[in-house]
Formats: C-alpha cells, sequence, structure tokens
C-alpha cells in the first residue's frame, strides 16, 4: 500500500497542476506561454509541476505583511476627541 501512495499522490499532484496551469488567465502565468507550461507539467512529470509552482504560477496577494502602525495620541492631544467634548 506505500509503495503506491507516493506515485498516486505524484499523479494527482500533475493532474491538480495541469488544471490549474489550464483554468489560469494566460496573462498571469510568469516566465513561459500556457502551452509550454502545459507541455512541461505533461512531459516532465515529477519535476514539471513543481517548477510550474515555483515559476510559472501567478503570485497572489500576500497576506499578513507588516501594517503600519497608527500613532495613539493623548486625550488632549487628539483633535477627534476635543471635537467631541
Amino acid at each position: 500500500m506505500t509503495r503506491l501512495l507516493l506515485p498516486l499522490l505524484l499523479v494527482a499532484f500533475s493532474i491538480y497542476t495541469l488544471v490549474d496551469c489550464a483554468r489560469t488567465d494566460e496573462t498571469q502565468i510568469r516566465n513561459l506561454p500556457k502551452w509550454g507550461w502545459i507541455l512541461i507539467i505533461i512531459l516532465i512529470q515529477t519535476l514539471g509541476p513543481i517548477a510550474y509552482w515555483v515559476a510559472g504560477r501567478p503570485k497572489g496577494p500576500r497576506l499578513g505583511g507588516p501594517k503600519p502602525k497608527r500613532r495613539i495620541l493623548p486625550p488632549d492631544d487628539d483633535p477627534d476627541f476635543l471635537g467631541r467634548i
């Protein structure tokens, strides 16, 4: 059973990568045209999908970057607070 697990995972990863590449907009794919990445994913079974995820897949928006710190003002220096008095 364990001998079948790794090849099965590699085939599933290749299929998932192929579908992801096929559904991604042509203008978002990096470094090669879409048809080039599809050929690489199909012909180079193990390294093709990994190469697509590293070099070809569009970069998503960054989450969790440093947020600008808001300066905390004491009540007597805060114009919003003073305006409500």
